[in-house]
């Protein structure tokens, strides 16, 4: 099961933490995994690209099933609202793929 925990403080998002794997189909073919994979990457991808924001990034080396994703703290607050509504939409596309494959995702919003 793919778990994925989304970390606030005051309600905005700091970071957020995906673990495991869907196993819902074989490796390398498992739509849930690549969905989660390609939506939180590219949310990633998009905040350095776009906002011009070096992420704090951990992530597993060898199989993948981890990856955190941080906020700096220290941005200026036009940069912290793109950076926040670059990550809602991220939530918004996860919270999609839980509602139809909910029985691989485990989602958690300290909202």
């Amino acid at each position: 099961m793919v778990t994925v925990e989304i970390e606030r403080e005051q309600g905005k998002i700091v970071s957020f933490t995906l673990s495991g794997h869907a196993d819902a189909g074989p490796h390398g073919h498992d739509l849930v995994c690549a969905g989660v994979s390609a939506v939180s990457i590219g949310t990633e991808n998009a905040v350095e690209k776009l906002c011009g924001v070096q992420l704090n990034v951990e992530q597993a080396a060898k199989d993948g099933g981890f990856l955190r994703c941080g906020v700096p703290a220290n941005l200026d607050k036009e940069t912290d609202g793109k950076v926040q509504l670059l990550f809602e939409g991220m939530v918004v596309s996860i919270q999609a793929i839980v509602q139809e494959y909910g029985k691989y995702i485990q989602f958690k919003d300290e909202r």
